[in-house]
C-alpha cells in the first residue's frame, strides 16, 4: 500500500503544479479530497500516472473549497466512485453530488473499503473528518495506523486521538495539513507533545500547517519527519521506511 499526494501547495516534482489544497491517493483507490481546482487535479494525477477510473471511492474532510474544488472536474471524466462527505455538508453541495454518484453521509465512525475508516465528523464551528488507515506493520515494530487529515480545523491531536479509539494499534505516521499557520511557537510544542503521549511516530505535515510549525517539527521528530508535496510517494506496509526519498519540497510561486 501506498500514499501518493496528488494537490499540495508544495511540490517534490518540478513537472507538477503545486496550488493551495490537499489531496492524497491511497493505494491508488482512494482519494482524500480533491484539491482546490479540477484541472490541476487532472493534471497532476496524469502525469502521476493514475488513471481516474481506478478511483473506487472519494472522501472529503470538509467543505471548504480548496478540499473539494477538484471533484466536480474528477467526475466530469466519467469516473463514479462513492464519495463520503460530512452529513453536515451543504444541501445543494449533496444534492449535487447525488445526480451524478453515489453519495454516502457520515456521522460517525466508518469504514469507507476494507481497512480504511473515518473518524467520522469532529469539531463544532467547521466540520470535519479524518481519514484512517490500518496499515498492519507500517514500519519496524509499528503496527498500526496512518492517519491523514485536511485541514485539522477540530485539532490535529483530537482528531488522532479519535483515530485511536477503539483499536490497539500505534499511529505510524500523521499526515496533511495541521492547522498551524500562524500559530505561536508554544501552541506548536503543544500540539508535538501531544503527538509524543499519543504515540505518533512519524509526522508528514504539509497543507496549512505553517512553515514555522514545520520547521519545529523537523527540529522535534529528526529523521522521522518526512517533508511531502506533490509527486510524494509513501510506502506505508512493507515493512521499510515510509518515507522514501526525502525531496525538499518546493513551493507554490
Amino acid at each position: 500500500m501506498r500514499l501518493r499526494v496528488v494537490y499540495d501547495n508544495r511540490t517534490v516534482e518540478p513537472a507538477l503544479a503545486p496550488a493551495w489544497g490537499f489531496a492524497c491517493l491511497v493505494d491508488d483507490r482512494l482519494l482524500f479530497d480533491t484539491g482546490g481546482d479540477a484541472p490541476r487535479l487532472l493534471s497532476n494525477l496524469r502525469q502521476m500516472g493514475v488513471d481516474p477510473m481506478g478511483i473506487r471511492a472519494i472522501v472529503l474532510s470538509h467543505a471548504h473549497d480548496d478540499h473539494t474544488g477538484g471533484l466536480g472536474g474528477l467526475l466530469g471524466t466519467g469516473v463514479r466512485p462513492t464519495v463520503c462527505v460530512p452529513r453536515s455538508f451543504p444541501a445543494q453541495f449533496k444534492a449535487d453530488v447525488r445526480r451524478r454518484t453515489t453519495l454516502v453521509e457520515v456521522d460517525g465512525p466508518q469504514e469507507i473499503l476494507p481497512g480504511v475508516r473515518t473518524t467520522g465528523e469532529m469539531g463544532s464551528e467547521i466540520i470535519e473528518q479524518a481519514l484512517v488507515v490500518e496499515t498492519g506493520n507500517a514500519t519496524p515494530g509499528c503496527a498500526g495506523l496512518v492517519v491523514i487529515t485536511g485541514c485539522a480545523h477540530p485539532g490535529v491531536g483530537a482528531m488522532v486521538r479519535r483515530a485511536r479509539e477503539g483499536t490497539a494499534g500505534e499511529v505510524c505516521l500523521v499526515i496533511g495539513g495541521f492547522h498551524l499557520m500562524g500559530a505561536p511557537r508554544r501552541a506548536i510544542d503543544l500540539v508535538i507533545a501531544d503527538f509524543r503521549s499519543l504515540g505518533v511516530r512519524q509526522a508528514a505535515p504539509c497543507h496549512c500547517t505553517g512553515d514555522a510549525a514545520m520547521r519545529r517539527f523537523a527540529e522535534a521528530y529528526g529523521s522521522d519527519f518526512i517533508p511531502v508535496g506533490v509527486g510524494s510517494v509513501i510506502p506505508v506496509s512493507h515493512g521499510r521506511d515510509p518515507a522514501g526519498p526525502r525531496r525538499r519540497p518546493r513551493e507554490e510561486g
